[in-house]
């Protein structure tokens, strides 16, 4: 038995595997701009799509019953490894706390978890159109489960460090950069920058900021008075 094992868990559960079930696919080609949570911003949308392997007839059945769903995902993104201790972004990342007091990705497991709404189930395509979406594209999922209300949810928890939000940025897009911007991204592409995407401990006011969402690379600053200026909008 090596120093790590548990003489409390069954053999089969010290070294579990566990296989991607899914993928999503997001407009999200990085990190950088994506919610720190689900459902913050209730329209950004994604298509779950299981892998080959899963893609089983009644695999689906019963799921058109739930208006949620919850994703057990992998951080893909994330450097392997992990500490104790971690600095939260929310606390500007000059505070240390306990990793299991926070959603780090930086984690024993690195697993995340979202709740997300079901907004179609193709069973034909073994896919599932959502909103809600916290996630990068290309993001393995693990495990898909219905969101259940009168135990999924405690009104009455305690929040935590989580309960102190940024402040919201107010958006000024020039009229000639908005021309560039299809009209069904608009309004969402604002709600993503009006939640601040910048790290808690970067504040310098010269610094122009790249974030790549629905095929654009939209650059900005932020001022002082918390007014995010986009300056530039290219294609890739």
């Amino acid at each position: 038995m090596n120093k790590d094992s548990n003489p409390n868990l069954s053999p089969s559960f010290e070294s579990l595997e566990v296989k991607p079930v899914a993928i999503v696919h997001t407009d999200f080609p990085e990190k950088f701009g994506i919610p720190r949570q689900a459902d913050i911003i209730k329209d950004l949308k994604g298509t779950i799509v299981l892998t080959p392997g899963y893609q089983k007839p009644g695999v689906f059945h019963g799921l058109s019953q739930y208006s949620h769903l919850w994703l057990i995902w992998g951080f893909t993104l994330s450097k392997p490894g992990w500490s104790p201790t971690v600095r939260p972004p929310r606390l500007g990342g000059n505070v240390r706390m306990g990793v299991f007091a926070t959603r780090s990705p930086f984690r024993p497991n690195p697993l995340g978890l979202s709740a997300v709404r079901i907004e179609e189930i193709d069973e034909d395509n073994y896919s599932i159109r959502i909103r809600g979406v916290d996630l990068v594209d290309g993001t393995p999922v693990y495990d898909i489960k219905p969101y259940i209300p009168y135990s999924d949810s405690i009104p009455d928890a305690e929040e935590g460090m989580a309960a102190l939000p940024r402040p919201r940025l107010t958006v000024e897009i020039p009229d000639i950069l908005k021309e560039k911007i299809p009209t069904d991204v608009l309004s969402t592409l604002t709600l993503i920058l009006a939640q601040d995407p910048r790290p808690a401990y970067q504040q310098d006011e010269s610094r122009i900021y790249g974030l790549k969402y629905a095929g654009m690379n939209v650059r900005f600053t932020v001022s002082a008075d918390q007014v995010l200026h986009v300056v530039s909008i290219d294609f890739y």
